[in-house]
């Protein structure tokens, strides 16, 4: 038990002999480690936070998304998920949706619903196709490329707000033990520049020289190491939920074009646009 005990004293003395020894560089790059270390903390525990919320978050308006069949449902009843990147690619595209269809609709003639017995047993007339056959305001391909470069835009952002502040992670990963490893060097070129002043080449005269510069490269080591693993395991969460977004960006894309983009034929689109003038030349024709 004494063994137990006297190893963690022991190294604490070791690192304050270290510290108390170490010349003004070396002493400078421990204080730069520092700081990078607590930059690095103050990432790690707000990118665990953010990404803990993004995927509870997440798997909530997923759930919500996939009980509904038209694509403005939730955004109809003002439901909110905050912290999850679905949710605002969602949002924003249902947003510019709504904006497409108030200000370029095209409008085009109901289809009859088939009869409840004629559908297939589970199947109930909220049915997406059921839906877009109802769906009589609706807009052109043009509109839906608006809306597309939307989803797009939004799901890059959200994809870079994933990522925000990782590159100071892969800086103390990177970084760290080098800048350790230039404190160490530095510390043991003056130790052998003084020893060759004093004419001293005895263990007293380098232990303390050699032990502060190596406190230079301990530290490093402790920056690179806890933001190593938590990199590698924010990255592979990170890739997840952004492939997770984009699977999402393009199901939305294509619920949006079966149920709100006019796709009639081509033919069919001018023979509505021949009937809808000639109703309004009757029409005048009255007046």
């Amino acid at each position: 038990m004494m063994s137990i005990t006297m190893e963690p004293m022991f190294a604490a003395n070791a690192a304050v002999f270290a510290i108390k020894n170490a010349t003004v560089e070396g002493k400078i790059t421990v204080i730069v480690l520092l700081l990078l270390s607590l930059f690095s903390w103050t990432i790690i525990l707000g990118k665990f936070r953010q990404l803990l919320i993004a995927r509870a978050a997440t798997k909530k308006f997923l759930a919500a998304y996939a009980a509904t069949r038209d694509p403005l449902d939730i955004q109809r009843r003002n439901a909110e998920f905050d912290g999850a990147p679905a949710y605002q690619l969602y949002i924003r595209g249902a947003d510019e949706l709504v904006y497409q269809l108030k200000n370029n609709p095209v409008e085009v003639p109901a289809r009859a619903k088939p009869a409840s017995a004629s559908l297939p047993p589970g199947v109930e007339n909220e049915h997406t196709d059921f839906l877009a056959k109802s769906n009589v305001t609706k807009i052109s391909t043009a509109s839906f490329d608006a809306v597309r470069v939307t989803l797009e835009e939004a799901a890059g952002a959200e994809a870079m707000g994933l990522e925000k502040g990782m590159i100071v992670l892969s800086t103390a990963v990177a970084g760290g033990p080098f800048i350790g490893l230039l404190g160490t060097v530095w510390g043991v070129m003056s130790t052998f520049a003084s020893i060759a002043e004093n004419n001293s080449a005895s263990l007293t005269t380098m232990a303390p020289g050699v032990a502060a510069a190596l406190v230079a490269t301990v530290t490093g080591l402790l920056v690179a190491i806890p933001a190593m693993f938590a990199y590698n395991f924010m990255v592979t969460t990170i890739r997840a939920i952004t492939q997770e977004l984009d699977g999402f960006a393009t199901r939305y894309a294509t619920q949006i074009e079966h149920v709100y983009v006019d796709s009639r034929p081509l033919a069919e689109e001018l023979k509505s646009a021949n009937e809808a003038l000639a109703g309004r030349i009757v029409e005048s024709l009255r007046a």
